[in-house]
């Protein structure tokens, strides 16, 4: 709820002063409550309450399975993450390259780090760069899979949706799922399976788009722990591919560096999601010349995440709300013969 010193300003009718305003928004970004925006606003920015859908399979991944689930870890983490970008007031940009992250000693080494002791969480300098952001993160790896497997599908729609504010295409309904390995016969790749699944036109045009950005993040298994080899087929996981736009891509490294070529589209994406969480409602069109304003005024400040929420606080949409026309002002008395 608003404190004493917002209430005071609101019905003084000073908070209606821009400049006023902005502090507010600055005193309340550094209070201690401002951590639900990471632990509110980034679980459904993020997609993450679908996490609890998914428990790893215990015989493939018993590492991260019944006592070793590690859900728990990586929405803490996350939260802790996020919050420390949102509290120092960085760019919204170190959410995709930032070098460090928050870690006890379980989680660390899942990640393969292995200097970290104890229970606590604490900040963490990386070293490994295909950890850096949100695209290291075993959440974000985690909630882009199935509970067995890897999806490069799954894995680049969300890229699209969450990072670059273009949903995927809708699928046709007819299309059958991935074919899975089956028990006495050779075994094959989620990428070899993908191929033969594309020799349909139909379904080449989806996966075109999509195949490659989840490509990228193939050595992260379904948990997102690091490996080089297929547990099926043995065979060394091959993670090439080419965007849309002609970049090549075949590292988390080299898909971090793409989304960051257009910094743009991911501040965009990220204010357009900051913006429906502020409004409690979904944008519409007549929401977008707003968007594209709040970024291009928080360009010129690094994306700096004060300047979005500043920039949303500020807008009209944030401000001010529609009261609908009364357009039936006739009043029906009740019959009180028949009571």
């Amino acid at each position: 709820m608003p404190d004493e010193e917002l209430l005071d300003l609101a019905f003084s009718g000073e908070l209606q002063k821009p400049d006023v305003l902005n502090r507010q928004v600055e005193r309340m970004l550094a209070d201690p409550k401002s951590s639900s925006l990471a632990s509110s606003f980034v679980y459904q920015w993020l997609d993450l309450d679908k996490l609890d859908e998914i428990a790893p399979d215990p015989v493939i991944f018993p590492y991260a399975a019944n006592a070793g689930d590690l859900r728990p870890d990586f929405i803490e983490e996350m939260n802790l993450f996020t919050d420390s970008v949102f509290r120092e007031d960085s760019s919204i940009l170190r959410l995709l390259d930032a070098d460090y992250s928050y870690l006890n000693e379980r989680l660390a080494l899942h990640y393969g780090i292995t200097d970290v002791k104890g229970l606590r969480y604490r900040r963490v300098q990386l070293d490994d760069e295909r950890r850096f952001g949100l695209l290291g993160k075993g959440a974000v790896l985690m909630v882009s899979s199935y509970p067995n497997r890897t999806s490069p599908v799954l894995r680049g729609a969300w890229v699209l949706e969450r990072l670059m504010g273009t949903p995927p295409p809708v699928p046709p309904p007819d299309v059958e799922d991935l074919a899975e390995n089956e028990a006495g016969k050779p075994a094959t790749t989620v990428r070899e399976r993908l191929e033969q699944h594309r020799q349909n036109p139909t379904c080449n045009a989806c996966h075109a788009i999509l195949d490659p950005l989840g490509f990228a993040l193939e050595n992260f298994d379904a948990t997102g722990r690091w490996r080089d080899v297929d547990r099926f087929t043995g065979t060394a996981i091959d993670t090439s591919g080419v965007l849309p736009n002609g970049t090549a891509v075949n590292s988390p490294q080299g898909l971090r560096a793409a989304l960051l070529a257009r910094p743009h589209l991911f501040a965009r994406s990220f204010t357009e999601k900051l913006m429906t969480y502020g409004l409690g409602r979904p944008l519409t069109a007549f929401d977008m010349p707003t968007v594209r304003a709040i970024v291009r005024d928080a360009a010129q400040d690094d994306y700096r995440f004060s300047s979005l929420v500043k920039g949303i606080v500020q807008s009209p949409a944030f401000r001010m709300s529609i009261v609908p026309e009364l357009t039936d002002t006739s009043v029906t008395v009740p019959d009180t013969a028949s009571l």
